[in-house]
């Protein structure tokens, strides 16, 4: 079997299954990793034809969402929204579960 890169294979993941997809990103959210958040985006958008045709499907600026998503990147919340519904997915709040205070 032939290699292929990482981003690649990432990506073909992705369009495969979805959830999971959605899955690994809420864990890199939760973990609060913006070096691996920016690169699964970075598969995610390859997943969806690459990071010009996310831009332009999501409106907006392509050599804007190439610096966003670069390893330097700080993707404003504008940027995330657009480019994750375009993927069919939405970002949220969840609570954190923690445990129950000790009574006194």
């Amino acid at each position: 079997m032939p290699s292929r890169p990482h981003d690649e294979a990432m990506a073909e993941l992705y369009r495969e299954d979805p959830k999971f997809a959605a899955h690994l990103l809420n864990e890199v959210l939760a973990d609060g990793d913006q070096d691996e958040l920016l690169l699964t985006l970075r598969q995610m958008a390859l997943a969806f034809g690459g990071v010009r045709s996310v831009a332009e499907a999501a409106d907006l600026n392509a050599t804007q969402l190439y610096r966003t998503l670069s390893a330097d990147g700080n993707p404003a919340l504008s940027t995330l929204r657009a480019s994750s519904r375009l993927m069919g997915l939405r970002l949220a709040v969840q609570p954190i579960k923690r445990a129950r205070k000790a009574r006194r």
